[in-house]
């Protein structure tokens, strides 16, 4: 069997896949300790056991926020403030007695939309996490591309493509970098954008519910969302020209996204023409777990 491990902050997620159908076999979540490495690190140690208990042969697969330093292999920019700095792949690797592979979270979930989701078809897609944060996997031919440096599709930290106007010149990401991506078209990039043109804190979701009920307000401000989803997405259109853009994280809830981004998109673009299909994850939520099994 192939298992994989979505190893988030808040719930570890384990699932055991079928080699040849890749079907799944079995399925266990549990509460991610805080603040204690060797503690982390014996959760998911136990998940793995726990899962595997009936196999006689298994690979591990991990899924991450945040990635390994390409030189010394020391996770970094992790949002579990525990991992940063450890070496977690050999750490695991000396407790288990074997190799594990180790990826990005939304690298996962490129190459499980890629392998058996909405872009199965294809043979490059770019897949994008639009959550709490912002980042994205490339794939070709069912293959996860994996650059010298770790960052293949960490196209959120960039600037937004311009004109930028005052809002976007004002706002900074937590390094300190002014106008980038992520900034805006997350979760919580979208909620400070109605906070500042409202003066009223609400939910994105409560945004996107006041937006389908025709409110003035809400309109304007998703209208601008979309706009600068659309901005975002022409940097890696013009550059990588995927074949399909899958999308997951909680915003790819937003219907939409998948009618309005393609409207607003050309101007920002070096073509008059946009073919590319713009889609929502087909796994969903356990997209980023089945890509981590799918890393063997």
């Amino acid at each position: 069997m192939k298992v994989g491990i979505d190893w988030g902050g808040t719930k570890i997620e384990a699932i055991a896949l079928d080699v040849e159908s890749n079907e799944e076999i079995s399925r266990i979540r549990v509460d991610a300790p805080k603040d204690n490495y060797q503690d982390i690190l014996n959760t998911v140690y136990d998940l793995i056991k726990t899962i595997a208990s009936d196999a006689k042969q298994y690979s591990i697969g991990i899924g991450m926020p945040g990635s390994l330093h390409p030189q010394t292999g020391l996770v970094q920019v992790s949002n579990t403030k525990a991992l940063e700095g450890q070496d977690v792949k050999k750490d695991l690797e000396t407790k288990l007695g074997f190799e594990i592979k180790i990826a990005n979270d939304a690298d996962c979930l490129a190459l499980s939309e890629a392998i058996d989701g909405a872009g199965k078809d294809y043979n490059s897609v770019f897949a994008v996490i639009l959550g709490t944060g912002v980042g994205a996997g490339f794939v070709i031919n069912k293959s996860l591309v994996v650059g010298p440096n770790k960052l293949t599709g960490e196209w959120g930290q960039n600037p937004i493509p311009g004109p930028m106007d005052e809002y976007e010149k004002s706002i900074k990401r937590h390094c300190g970098r002014i106008g980038a991506i992520e900034v805006f078209i997350s979760g919580p990039g979208l909620e400070n954008h109605y906070k500042n043109q409202t003066g009223k804190s609400i939910t994105s979701r409560n945004i996107v519910e006041l937006f389908q009920n025709d409110d003035e307000q809400a309109t304007l401000v998703m209208n601008k969302y979309f706009e600068r989803t659309a901005r975002s997405f022409s940097t890696f259109i013009n550059i990588l020209d995927p074949d399909v853009i899958v999308c997951g994280g909680g915003m790819s809830d937003i219907e939409e996204l998948y009618t309005h981004v393609p409207q607003k998109i050309i101007p920002y673009l070096a073509s008059d023409t946009f073919l590319t299909p713009i889609v929502k994850a087909h796994h969903g939520s356990s997209s980023g777990v089945r890509g981590a099994a799918h890393l063997w």
